[in-house]
């Protein structure tokens, strides 16, 4: 993996853990349950990715640099705690920004392991919404994803579809994938923000 893709997924990583552990501390778990919850949604989309992917040891557990970014993040939110709390939209915030990232990263080391464009798409969604429906179930909440308020698979599809898309023209690099991160993690926030949601699974006369 090239450094500025193993950045962007190290951030992701730690984006995630942060979420997680941020959920750990607003459910007043220990500084174990924290760095737990941070490393299952920090890693948990990439290995699942990894795993579809029938790659051997998911490179979470293969690469011991992927267990950094959790433990830093248990480490910020215990001793931010009492500041964190004030801002309640951070988990959020953090949450898209993994998302964003995974949408890219997850998505180039699908393509890299061989997959065609849009199986690659798919797996990099898989990556950005898996450890976040990890971890909420975990810790006994609602899923983002599956929520009401605000859009979160469709961006995260968006991201992935974008930069399959870009890798197949010959157009990918730092520029264009950082792009793409923020146009998903942009559009996840405006959607909170105005409350948009995916039309309902049923029609609007359905009991």
């Amino acid at each position: 993996m090239e450094w500025t893709q193993l950045a962007g997924d190290l951030l992701g990583v730690f984006f995630f853990a942060v979420s997680g552990s941020l959920l750990a501390a607003q459910r007043q778990f220990d500084i174990v349950g924290s760095l737990l919850l941070g490393t299952c949604v920090g890693l948990g989309g990439g290995i699942l990715r990894d795993v579809i992917l029938d790659v051997g040891v998911p490179r979470a557990f293969g690469s011991p640099v992927y267990l950094v970014p959790p433990v830093v993040a248990a480490v910020v939110v215990y001793f931010f705690a009492h500041v964190v709390r004030r801002f309640h939209d951070l988990l959020i915030t953090f949450d898209a920004a993994g998302m964003a990232l995974f949408a890219v990263t997850g998505t180039l080391v699908s393509l890299a392991a061989g997959m065609n464009p849009v199986a690659s798409a798919i797996l990099g969604l898989v990556t950005a919404v898996g450890g976040g429906v990890i971890r909420d179930v975990i810790a006994n909440d609602v899923p983002q994803i599956f929520r009401a308020r605000g859009l979160y698979a469709i961006p995260a599809l968006l991201g992935a579809a974008l930069t399959s898309a870009l890798v197949w023209a010959g157009w990918f690099n730092l520029g264009t994938g950082s792009a793409v991160a923020a146009l998903v993690f942009a559009l996840r926030m405006v959607s909170l923000r105005y409350r948009w949601q995916a039309p309902p699974a049923g029609s609007p006369g359905t009991a």
